[in-house]
């Protein structure tokens, strides 16, 4: 009986861990395309650097010490990556198209931050969008609800 108990809650446990796991990684791999947008051009500018810290407080409801701590792993992430997919396929598996969509339109948000939109940052946010299947129509939404007015 104590076994079946013990088994239980180690199944229970193990789940939960995993679920968080799942998570986490899911926010780092979200994260890590945010940066992936600040590299883009020559120089990382403070309001680059906030535009992902605010996307993912807003998209993950984190306080600000969880979105510092998400960006630091995500830059790391970012230095390792060999490309894109690894990121894009965890984000295909677990979000639907409006959530994929609010990614391309956070992507948008940071390529804006700087007041100098990049042949370098267009790209990235077209091919990130191809690679999580986002429609034109939806890409395109995205860029004009992220464009500043003026």
């Amino acid at each position: 009986m104590l076994k079946a108990i013990r088994d239980f809650f180690d199944a229970h446990l193990s789940a939960t861990q995993v679920a968080q796991d799942e998570s986490r990684a899911i926010q780092v791999a979200t994260a890590t395309l945010l940066v992936e947008m600040l590299r883009m051009d020559s120089e990382i500018e403070p309001a680059e650097r906030q535009a992902v810290l605010r996307a993912v407080r807003s998209k993950f409801g984190l306080s600000a010490e969880e979105a510092d701590q998400l960006f630091v792993l995500a830059e790391a992430q970012s230095r390792q990556a060999t490309d894109y997919f690894q990121f894009t396929s965890l984000l295909n598996q677990h979000f639907d198209a409006a959530q994929k969509a609010k990614v391309i339109e956070h992507m948008w948000q940071v390529a804006y931050a700087d007041a100098d939109l990049s042949a370098w940052e267009q790209h990235l946010v077209r091919k990130i969008a191809a690679l999580l299947h986002v429609p034109d129509s939806a890409y395109i939404a995205a860029k004009l609800r992220a464009k500043p007015d003026g």
